[in-house]
């Protein structure tokens, strides 16, 4: 079983011919809304690659509508709490090319606490992951109380901040970064990714597909990406990132994950929006690349 401890916001849409510049005013082609936040992403992706997920995060009064989607999604809510703050949310600006830009507010996201997590966490069983991003607070609370519970811990290290990440790294198992992300990293702690104290590090390159550092084997891995058309990049990480651990979670070896995991981001980068458009798993293996 995977317990994110996840985002949830609401993801507005803007549709441009070109990201914005300092001072600029643009307009946008189109908008919509849909569910997002990296917490929510992550969690539809796992839910849909047939892993039992539940969600622990916060919405406002205004962000039924999201739990609800989420529920429809197949992702266990008994562990989001409605807080008086608003549901968080994200501007997201998409270009012609599927570059984006986004600001977000966290809003309820920042309401996490202790309490809401050790409720959830009380619930798991040894083995099972702990998945977490940088969206939400209490991180470091339930990375401890994860590993004494015998959890496994995936870290998705976005929206990156170093600090964060050396607060819990001596308790993370899987640790899953973008390059700029790991270059950042590498600074950060004066440290090569082979030097650092987690089992494994997956490192997402884009349309150069990915990287597998195992520091258990001290092995180096690649894995090339797959040929799509990209129309908007938007959650595509997240896809990733949640068919990764749903993979690892189901008792995949590593490389049959990321080749799970390379397929969903590859068929989501094809799409417009985040969670509402994930792929379901047999859409991913029914997919030919060639």
């Amino acid at each position: 079983m995977i317990w994110n401890l996840g985002s949830i916001n609401a993801d507005n849409f803007y549709y441009l011919s070109h990201l914005p510049g300092p001072g600029e005013t643009i307009a946008a082609d189109s908008f919509q809304q849909g569910l997002g936040g990296k917490g929510a992403n992550m969690s539809v992706a796992a839910a849909r690659a047939a892993a039992r997920v539940v969600h622990i995060g916060a919405v406002g009064p205004d962000g039924k509508w999201a739990v609800d989607r989420l529920l429809e999604y197949g992702v266990d809510t008994q562990h989001i709490t409605i807080v008086e703050q608003p549901t968080g949310h994200a501007n997201i600006n998409v270009d012609a090319q599927g570059e984006n830009n986004i600001v977000l507010f966290s809003g309820a996201n920042h309401a996490v606490d202790d309490r809401m997590i050790g409720a959830a966490l009380s619930e798991a069983t040894p083995n099972d992951f702990l998945l977490m991003q940088n969206e939400t607070t209490g991180a470091g609370f339930a990375v401890q109380t994860a590993k004494t519970l015998g959890l496994r811990v995936a870290y998705a290290a976005a929206p990156f901040s170093a600090d964060a990440v050396q607060t819990v790294i001596a308790h993370v198992d899987l640790l899953v970064l973008n390059a700029v992300e790991a270059a950042q990293l590498e600074e950060a702690t004066g440290c090569d990714l082979t030097e650092l104290p987690v089992d494994d590090i997956v490192i997402t390159l884009g349309g150069d597909g990915c990287k597998w550092v195992s520091n258990k084997a001290n092995t180096v891995q690649s894995f090339p990406s797959f040929p799509v058309e990209v129309v908007d990049t938007t959650g595509a990480g997240d896809t990733f990132t949640g068919f990764l651990v749903a993979g690892l979670d189901r008792g995949f070896d590593m490389a049959t994950a990321l080749d799970l995991a390379q397929r969903a981001g590859a068929l989501m980068v094809g799409r417009n929006g985040t969670a509402d458009v994930i792929p379901d798993l047999k859409e991913v293996q029914d997919h030919d690349f060639s």
